[in-house]
């Protein structure tokens, strides 16, 4: 069981655990990343990052890496961006159907952190240069209007803290070459995000059944994919419901204001020059970008 301090800043330290960071509690042990060659992992996915090049998977690597010990590269290499400016937009969770799993080859969701760079309005150009694989998928977003943690959250409680919801056009990139890879690859990774198009924000009205809401995804004004938001765990909320559970073993949570990207509803989309995406939806306003 991952270790458990709570998120007030009273918790007592030894001096290797780091303070709450922006809007979670993040923690690594710089130690640990020492003993065990983290720290090199983690400083080789950040330089294949900002270089755009490529590494070999890490597990490949590292056999024996385990799913705490990829979540620990991945939260250095945001404190490493938070250092440099960067602030904690929210969350993306990934893999969330079976679509994605099956074709990343996993058999579970994964999360990674929304930084405020990488967040783009509706209608932006995209510079496919500043990425390495970059692909695209679309899915249901959250905005939250309160605070959300604990390890019993279930959908009526996600639904109830939600004040907004969205589209939303995450574009997703690999350092490691390929698209398959392992859990624990997929995590240190940032779970692959990269990018997220974000469409305007509306209410979640109470009648609105997420769940049956049918995204279709355009491209260069074709129709390429269609399918429901239930294809993500059988409703968006429950994307959410994990999440939640998911931090609360590390001893964290969400907060009001929080960004939830809900997971893609499709098999990703290669991303080329000059095309535009589009995903619309019968009740939330549309989402476009334009790769360049």
């Amino acid at each position: 069981m991952p270790d458990r301090r709570p998120l007030d800043g009273t918790e007592e330290r030894d001096g290797s655990w780091p303070p709450v960071l922006g809007a979670l509690a993040v923690f690594t042990s710089p130690g640990r990343l020492q003993d065990t060659g983290l720290a090199a992992a983690a400083s080789d996915l950040l330089a294949a990052e900002r270089s755009r090049t490529t590494i070999e998977h890490l597990t490949r690597r590292n056999p024996g890496l385990t799913l705490d010990d990829a979540y620990r590269i991945q939260w250095t290499n945001v404190q490493q961006r938070l250092a440099h400016g960067a602030r904690i937009a929210g969350h993306k969770v990934g893999l969330t159907s079976l679509a994605m799993q099956q074709q990343i080859g996993v058999d579970q969701p994964d999360s990674g952190f929304l930084l405020d760079d990488m967040l783009l309005t509706s209608g932006s150009s995209l510079p496919l240069a500043q990425l390495v694989m970059p692909r695209v998928e679309a899915e249901i977003a959250f905005r939250l209007g309160a605070d959300l943690r604990g390890p019993d959250i279930d959908v009526r409680t996600a639904r109830a803290a939600v004040s907004k919801v969205l589209l939303a056009l995450e574009v997703i990139d690999t350092r490691y070459g390929d698209w398959r890879m392992t859990l624990q690859d997929s995590v240190a990774d940032n779970a692959a995000a990269a990018r997220a198009v974000l469409g305007p924000e509306t209410p979640l009205r109470p009648d609105l059944d997420l769940a049956s809401e049918e995204i279709c995804v355009h491209v260069d004004d074709e129709i390429v994919v269609s399918a429901p938001g239930s294809a993500v765990l059988d409703d968006p909320l429950k994307s959410l419901v994990w999440l939640v559970r998911q931090l609360d073993r590390y001893g964290a949570g969400l907060r009001r204001g929080d960004l939830v990207l809900s997971g893609a509803v499709h098999a990703s989309l290669p991303l080329r020059p000059g095309s535009v995406i589009e995903a619309r939806s019968p009740h939330l306003p549309p989402v476009s970008v334009r790769a360049v």
